[in-house]
Formats: C-alpha cells, sequence, structure tokens
C-alpha cells in the first residue's frame, strides 16, 4: 500500500515529491481513495488561497487549423460542425469583455484556432487587447499558439500579461495524438513567453487513452514549466474527431486526477476547463474540495461551459470567495 501520510507530510513540510515518490500515487488502493482524497484537500488548505480563480474565453477565430489534434473539433483534418470563421469583431471582443468584468470574472482571454496567430490578424487583436487594457477592471491572458518571441512580445506590449499554452498530455502519449507538432514545440513557447515576462497557464486534457500513470507523468512535466495556472479538461468526445469514441474516465478517476495534481503542484491554481460538466454537482465540488480551486466559467470553445452564477454558487458552498 502506498504511505500516503508519508508523502503528504513530504508535502506539507515544504518538500517536494520525487518522481518515484509522484509515480507511487499511481498505486492507490481503492480502500485507500479516500484517504488519498482527503489529503490532497489538507494540501489545497494549507498552500493554496480560499479564493476561487476565475477567467474567461472568446473563441475568437475558429475552425480551419492545419494541425491534426486527434481530440480537437476545429482541425480541419476532420469534419465536424464546429463553427468555421476568422478572427472576431472588435464590437463582439470589447462587448465579451465588459460582460465578464461585470460579473466579477477576474480574467479574459481571446483563444484563437490554427497553429499561430500572425499578420494582420495578430495586430488587430492587439488593437483589442491595448482597448480592454486601457478600460481596467479585468486581467488579460492570450492563447495563439506556438509564438515566437517576436509576436509574443507584441502581445506583452498590448497589456496580455498571461500567456497559455496547454502541453495536452503525457510526452509518451502526445505522439499517438498529434503528429504536426510536439510537446517541445509548446516548451519552446512557453520558455519564450516567461522569458518576455507573461505568468504562464498550461495544463491539458484527461481521458484521452492514457494511463494513471501517464497523468502523473503530464503532472510532472507541467512542473518543469512550474505554470501559474493548469487548466484540467475532461474529454468531451466530438462527434468527427478520431477519439469522438472514447470511453469516459469514471468520476473516481477524474478526482484521483485532481489529488495528483495537487500532490505535484501544492501551490498552482487546479483549473476546471472543459468537459466539467459530464460530473455531477457533487462530483464537482468534490473536485473543488480535493484541490480544484479555478475555473474557466462562462461558454468554452467548441462547447456549452458553465455559467457565472452556477459557479459562485459552487464556490460558496465549498469556502470559497469568489
Amino acid at each position: 500500500m502506498v504511505d500516503i501520510d508519508a508523502l503528504k507530510a513530504k508535502v506539507l513540510d515544504g518538500g517536494t515529491l520525487s518522481e518515484q515518490e509522484a509515480y507511487s500515487l499511481c498505486e492507490t488502493e481503492l480502500s485507500q481513495r479516500a484517504d488519498l482524497w482527503e489529503a490532497a484537500a489538507e494540501i489545497t488548505r494549507r498552500f493554496c488561497k480560499p479564493e476561487f480563480d476565475s477567467c474567461s474565453i472568446i473563441n475568437a477565430r475558429s475552425g480551419r487549423c492545419p494541425e491534426d489534434c486527434k481530440w480537437c473539433a476545429q482541425s480541419a483534418h476532420y469534419k465536424t460542425s464546429a463553427d468555421v470563421y476568422g478572427l472576431v469583431s472588435r464590437e463582439a471582443c470589447l462587448e465579451a469583455a465588459e460582460q465578464n468584468r461585470i460579473h466579477g470574472v477576474r480574467r479574459f482571454s481571446l483563444v484563437t484556432s490554427g497553429r499561430a496567430l500572425t499578420g494582420r490578424e495578430l495586430t488587430r487583436a492587439c488593437d483589442y487587447y491595448r482597448e480592454m487594457n486601457g478600460r481596467g477592471g479585468i486581467e488579460l491572458c492570450a492563447s495563439m499558439g506556438l509564438l515566437g518571441a517576436d509576436e509574443l512580445q507584441i502581445l506583452y506590449d498590448a497589456g496580455v500579461r498571461r500567456y497559455h499554452c496547454n502541453l495536452e498530455t503525457a510526452p509518451s502519449h502526445f505522439a499517438t495524438l498529434c503528429s504536426t507538432h510536439t510537446i517541445e514545440d509548446k516548451i519552446r513557447t512557453i520558455e519564450a513567453a516567461r522569458k518576455i515576462g507573461f505568468e504562464i497557464c498550461s495544463g491539458g486534457i484527461v481521458g484521452m487513452g492514457e494511463t494513471s500513470r501517464q497523468r502523473v507523468e503530464f503532472a510532472l512535466t507541467l512542473r518543469r514549466i512550474a505554470p501559474e495556472s493548469i487548466p484540467i479538461n475532461i474529454l468531451n468526445p466530438i462527434p468527427g474527431t478520431p477519439l469522438e469514441n472514447s470511453s469516459p474516465l469514471s468520476p473516481e478517476e477524474v478526482l484521483d486526477t485532481v489529488a495528483f495534481f495537487r500532490f505535484i503542484h501544492p501551490r498552482t491554481i487546479l483549473r476546471f476547463a472543459g468537459g466539467r460538466i459530464s460530473l455531477s454537482r457533487e462530483m464537482q465540488i468534490k473536485a473543488m474540495k480535493i484541490g480544484v480551486n479555478g475555473a474557466i466559467v462562462g461558454d468554452l470553445l467548441t462547447t456549452i461551459g458553465s455559467n457565472v452564477r452556477q459557479d459562485k454558487e459552487l464556490a460558496a458552498e465549498v469556502g470559497y470567495s469568489f
């Protein structure tokens, strides 16, 4: 049996789990699950503020992506019902940002399909950001693919202070899901963003056929880039994609994953993202007690997310301020 108490004590004392210790979490027996979850909850209470970190996104450019990520409805390689359009209008972007500000959402992000947003569309997006930054009242994030240092600097100069680029899954599993870029390509973008001064938001998707051990490998790989925020998506199989018939994770496997991530990232915001509507309200509350202390609120990219009011109610029930 895994010595959960010893691992918890090491983390609570400010230590960092070794890779061997982290992988041992996968060996937790069914009879130890409640202990694992409670240990992760104790780590969360020790190191995380009693505040629920909210952000919202707008699907600012959709479809026609040349990358072949098997989970993605926006890939041009697959026939899905995802919308296809270029960069949204200034008015649509600013209205979305203002509505989120009014509802008390902390951060707002433009998310664009494609390998990278460049050229005139990047210039337009930066114009939007400068206006949002001038209005104030909400922090700004961007998720625009595998940008280089020059493009990232332009975003930073426009007022963006956090850059999002998901690693998506464990390195040992990534190549089975995408052949058009690598995790190292993503890490190069992340490292360039960090060097400029951006905070980093990077996580991924669970339930794409990876093993429990690969979920820990994924969490350990994220430790290499030390993101301030880790979005945890639960795969929502999209018709038309290669993963459309994927078997869902059980709610207990999702809770185990949250616990693994909290042990490995004791001070980081673990953020609910896409797919959590597959969890019951009770299971979402359990996940928040175990370690989830943030969320992408409102509508997501190609699926419907939760609304802000519901998230405020959930956060309050767990004891978080919003």
